[in-house]
């Protein structure tokens, strides 16, 4: 709970986030209208650079920065406050919101500005993947496809994403790829490789059972092949993967090399098509606001 008195939070709002037509601005207010807390809300415009949004933060001079969107809204964000002692929390308003359900932030709109003005702050950590910051999930192959073809879906949803992974099982290939981590060197036959801070994706599926975001290691999570019973412990029993279809390896570095070139992601942000990437963790490198009772 926040004890010295009131505090002014800055929330950068997304509206090309998710797929609901809530007035962010007027919700915001609203809640903080009979509160001791300060709110002021940036509508990030149609044409909006990082620098435009460094400047508004620093004109705003808040006591925590918030980001209202989904996974990539929060990945624009947390580039800008990385490294700083600024906190950054999350009010969740995109398709998947991944990074929130992670971190137990509420799907309830006033629960979740309860937690982003009286949530605690911790230290987690981040991947640099190819010069981008991570905090959630990163990967190359069969998911990343995936969040292309969504992408260029007109209508956004957990259902059109359900839709958008029906059409890439049928097109995607194996990757070659030679993975060297801290402590080994391997070559695999893969459908997808998932540099994972966290735990699970948005959908819900625990891809990394291991993760854990401040323990100063992240893990690479080898999809060699793509099978139902796979796909059911993910979701449901969380049983342990059979290493004949999926590998993880825990590490604070990796490089990875790939015959083809293959499509590529980082926090639910599609990238292109790379055949290559290195990656390294950055210990403690962002401050975020959770529940308090998540601690």
């Amino acid at each position: 709970m926040i004890k010295n008195g009131s505090i002014k939070l800055l929330f950068i709002v997304n509206h090309k986030s998710g797929n609901n037509n809530t007035d962010w601005k007027v919700v915001i207010q609203q809640h903080f209208n009979t509160s001791a807390h300060t709110a002021e809300v940036y509508e990030l415009p149609e044409k909006c650079s990082a620098d435009d949004i460094k400047q508004k933060i620093h004109a705003s001079g808040p006591d925590r920065v918030i980001a209202v969107g989904g996974d990539g809204t929060v990945k624009l964000v947390a580039e800008l406050v990385a490294g700083t002692q600024l906190p950054m929390g999350i009010l969740p308003a995109g398709s998947a919101n991944g990074m929130a359900k992670e971190l137990g932030i509420p799907v309830d709109i006033d629960m979740a500005l309860d937690v982003a003005a009286e949530g605690l702050v911790t230290k987690i950590d981040a991947i640099r993947v190819n010069g981008e910051l991570c905090i959630h999930l990163s990967d190359i192959g069969f998911n990343a496809f995936i969040i292309k073809t969504f992408e260029s879906m007109k209508r956004r949803g957990m259902w059109n994403y359900i839709i958008a992974a029906w059409r890439v099982l049928w097109r995607n290939r194996k990757m070659r790829v030679k993975i060297e981590t801290d402590n080994r060197f391997v070559t695999r036959d893969a459908q997808m490789i998932v540099l994972a801070n966290a735990s699970r994706y948005g959908t819900g599926a625990v891809i990394n059972p291991e993760g854990k975001l401040n323990d100063g290691f992240f893990e690479i999570v080898v999809i060699r092949k793509i099978s139902l019973g796979e796909i059911i412990k993910m979701f449901l029993t969380h049983r342990p993967y059979d290493p004949v279809k999926t590998e993880l390896f825990k590490t604070r570095s990796v490089s990875v090399e790939s015959r083809h070139k293959t499509h590529f992601q980082v926090d639910g942000e599609y990238l292109g098509k790379i055949n290559s990437l290195e990656a390294n963790i950055e210990h403690h490198a962002l401050s975020i606001i959770v529940p308090v009772e998540n601690n």
